[in-house]
């Protein structure tokens, strides 16, 4: 796409994605808050508080807040319209968009801002393929779990993977677009198991997927799901909201981010029970699985390294 980003596009960039591709990852996560160092000052307390179902911002050491637009007008010391030139990179739209925290909020505002689904289909976009080459995940798999989503979203059009949740929303991802549909939930997959494995985001699930299928055969390593049950969460806030479900099981392999957000929730989950087990070991010094993944694939390690991996 050539046009630029508009003040209304701007404005429904998700703060938090965004905030991560500068950078800056939340010091603490409570609920729908998200507490970071702020990036407009030094500190070393948080109190720059984003609120993700508002998409808002407030930093209480200078007392200002806002939008995105307000942010980076502060961040960068620029004019809206070179924030929005910033924004749009070459063309194409870079950060996700905050969707309507529900429906109803969103009638209330009208359609104009509003996240639509206008068609769900079987995979077939040859560049949401080329995106999943990018990120490591075989085309058969992907099929299994992702279908291909086209929405319209303040008048545009775009198409993207999508993952569903439980509630019938989607997680929407391309290689320019993060973001996702109300209602948003969590996605269960109930195997019967014993044992539930839970991961952030679809990628990596679905990254965990790809390398118990490289490896299983190679090591010996039982297919997960003939035992496990497995639990994306989609936003960690939603950690603590399925504590419920979790504790249904006997055992809780912990596959979260190794992010400063990640590790905290995995941390607070620890701390619940001894029935929750942190997995993330294997990975560590990758920001997730699906870096891990990629950084195998790019020299060739995916058939020989599986420490962490076994169930």
């Amino acid at each position: 796409m050539k046009q630029g980003l508009r003040c209304v596009d701007a404005r429904n960039i998700d703060l938090v994605s965004y905030l991560e591709t500068l950078g800056f990852s939340p010091q603490k996560v409570r609920g729908q808050d998200y507490w970071y160092c702020s990036p407009l000052r030094n500190e070393k307390t948080p109190s720059f508080k984003v609120d993700r179902n508002k998409n808002l911002w407030y930093d209480h050491g200078i007392g200002k807040g806002g939008n995105l637009v307000d942010f980076g007008v502060l961040f960068y010391g620029c004019s809206i319209r070179e924030l929005l030139q910033k924004l749009s990179g070459n063309g194409t739209l870079l950060f996700s968009f905050h969707p309507p925290v529900s429906p109803e909020k969103a009638a209330l505002e009208g359609d104009q801002g509003r996240l639509q689904i206008t068609t769900v289909q079987p995979l077939s976009n040859p560049h949401l393929f080329h995106y999943l080459d990018l990120r490591g995940i075989g085309h058969a798999l992907a099929k299994q779990y992702l279908e291909e989503v086209t929405f319209a979203l303040n008048g545009r059009s775009y198409t993207s993977l999508g993952f569903q949740n439980n509630r019938g929303g989607f997680e929407l991802r391309s290689r320019y677009f993060k973001g996702s549909s109300a209602p948003k939930d969590v996605t269960f997959f109930d195997h019967k198991g014993d044992a539930v494995c839970v991961f952030e985001g679809c990628f990596s699930f679905l990254s965990y997927l790809s390398l118990m299928e490289n490896q299983g055969a190679a090591t010996g390593v039982p297919q997960p799901e003939k035992g496990v049950n497995y639990l994306v969460l989609n936003s960690l806030s939603f950690l603590e909201k399925s504590r419920g479900l979790m504790e249904r099981y006997p055992s809780v392999h912990l596959y979260l981010d190794c992010d400063a957000a990640g590790l905290n929730a995995t941390q607070q989950a620890l701390q619940w029970s001894p029935k929750y087990k942190d997995k993330s070991a294997f990975y560590k010094g990758y920001k997730d699985l699906n870096d891990f993944l990629v950084h195998q694939l790019k020299t060739g390690k995916t058939q020989g390294r599986r420490r962490g991996l076994h169930l």
